[in-house]
């Protein structure tokens, strides 16, 4: 099934809902991340995997911040751009965002993280 969803990158366990029970696609997920097919980026967030081609360690296919806006939308969280976005937009810095900044309105406390890599969410009104 994952390999058939070629337009998604992140997959979350509700995806798999009608294959078993919540701790059965759980255990099967956990599964095919530890047999490097997947890559957990969060709690209960799944990405697909690639090959690293020098180091030959398991990383995501896609760049964390591209996971983590799909993963956002996959989750139905509504986003907004950050303060260093907005500042960037209006001219006020030269700094480009790096993307691991995500404004978020209301409330969201999941972590989204890949090795060293953590995506910081702050609350945002606009």
């Amino acid at each position: 099934r994952i390999q058939r969803q070629k337009a998604r990158n992140v997959f979350v366990r509700s995806d798999f809902r009608d294959l078993g029970g919540y701790d059965q696609v759980g255990r099967g997920l956990k599964r095919l991340a530890d047999g490097d097919r997947l890559v957990r980026i969060g709690y209960g967030l799944y990405a697909r995997s690639a090959t690293a081609p020098i180091s030959r360690a398991t990383v995501p296919q896609q760049p964390l911040p591209m996971l983590a806006a799909e993963a956002l939308d996959r989750l139905k969280v509504k986003t907004a751009p950050s303060t260093f976005d907005r500042a960037y937009n209006e001219g006020t810095s030269t700094q480009v965002p790096t993307g691991r900044v995500i404004g978020v309105k209301g409330r969201f406390s999941r972590k989204i993280r890949y090795g060293g890599q953590n995506i910081v969410f702050e609350r945002s009104s606009g």
